[in-house]
Order: C-alpha cells, then structure tokens, then sequence
C-alpha cells in the first residue's frame, strides 16, 4: 500500500495541473486543452501542440478520422495495439515498446480502446492512442509526448482525455462540408507518422539519461493509470 500511495504522490508532485482550458472542436470530436494550445488542419489530420517554445516540440495531440471500413473494429484495434507497432523514422524500420495492453475506458458515455506505447510513431516518444467508432465513423486522437517531458505533460493528457466527446453525425460521411475524412479502405491511423511536425525534440543530446528517464516515465504512467482507476471507483 506504501508503494501505491508514493505512486500517487509522485503524479500529483511531477505533474502541473491544468488551470486554464478552452475547447477544441471539429466535425466528429471535442475535447479541453490548455488557452495555449492551438488546433491546424494538415490534410486530413488535425494536428495540436503549444504555441510557445520549448514546449511545442515536447508534446503533440494528433486527431484523424475515416469512414468505417473493413479493418474497422474495437477487436482488430485493440490486437493492433497489444503488439509492437511497425514505424519508419528516417527510413529506418524501428519497432514500438508496448508500455501496457489495450484497455476499455468509458467516457462521457463512449466507449474507447485506450492503449500506450513508446517509439511507434517518434523515437524516444511515448503515444497514448485513444481509437473509438461511432455513427460509422472510426476516430483516433493521439497524445505523444518525449518521455523525458511525459511526466509534464501527464495530467494535461488525462484531463483532455476524460473531457472528449464524440459529436459525429449519423450523416456525416454523406457532407464532405463537415470535416475531411478517409475513406473506408485505409487504416485509421496510418498516417500519423508523417502527420509529426519535423522540429518535434530530439534525444541525441540526453542519451546517458535516457533509461532514468525512462523508467520515471513508466512510473509516472502507472501512477497516473492508478488515479483513473481511483477516479472511475469513486464515480
């Protein structure tokens, strides 16, 4: 029990909390983050990061949606999510650490597949994937974050988290005036990748402290994974 209260402790010491927030909305979701953050559509992703530096190249939030297709299931999602993610990093295939399995989360009364690993779509950066499917459209928001900052970033990901609702309309793939969407036969979320902007940080520079980094990074995720299982108990 001592352990799980230090767990704890550290989250609520590490992590600023979110005070100011405004709310980002497209065609299919909304979610809270913070006044500094800003929203761009490239292409068909809309990618979110702070508008100051050294923060924007510390953090990301990526949302992308598609048309439900054949490859369109929680089932297939959550075997996508329980194995090592493939990911070409300057044409160097490279192979994702799972940092723990696909879990169901319900929030806001939606069902989500909420799974998280390290280096699947930027070296030395931890991914949390939150994919869900409703009114036959699929969604994916990613939050990434370095995993030296992770611990920063942690309770912001989480309060942006429990705030997302999904708003996509029944109709929604018949008005293409809604928002961009795939379409039904690509894979959500195989476009991430180049949808990282190319100044995103770089740890070529903090390689001796890589592992503790590391390894406060899991701990603070596993602290944090405690909070929301405390917090679904309670309500």
């Amino acid at each position: 029990m001592k352990i799980v209260n230090l767990l704890v402790l550290l989250c609520a010491l590490s992590v600023p909390t979110l005070v100011q927030a405004k709310v980002f909305k497209n065609a299919y979701v909304a979610f809270e983050m913070p006044d500094d953050w800003n929203c761009t559509l490239e292409q068909t992703e809309w990618v979110c990061r702070s508008g100051k530096l050294p923060d924007m190249k510390e953090a990301i939030i990526i949302l992308t949606a598609k048309e439900v297709g054949p490859t369109d299931s929680f089932q297939f999602y959550e075997s996508h999510l329980n194995s090592p993610i493939s990911a070409n990093n300057k044409q160097v295939a490279t192979q994702s650490k799972m940092i723990y399995k696909a879990k169901y989360v319900q929030i806001n009364n939606q069902q989500w597949l909420d799974g998280l690993h390290n280096g699947s779509e930027v070296p030395n950066y931890f991914t949390r994937y939150m994919a869900t499917i409703k009114n036959k459209i699929a969604v994916l928001v990613t939050f990434s974050a370095h995993e030296r900052f992770y611990s920063k970033y942690s309770t912001m990901f989480h309060n942006a988290i429990m705030s997302m609702r999904v708003i996509a309309s029944h109709n929604m793939s018949n008005r293409p005036e809604s928002g961009p969407l795939r379409p039904g036969s690509e894979t959500i979320g195989q476009t991430i990748n180049s949808a990282m902007p190319a100044d995103m940080y770089s740890n070529k520079e903090e390689t001796k402290n890589g592992n503790g980094t590391l390894y406060l990074g899991i701990i603070l995720i596993l602290g944090a994974g405690l909070g929301y299982y405390l917090y679904s108990k309670k309500k």
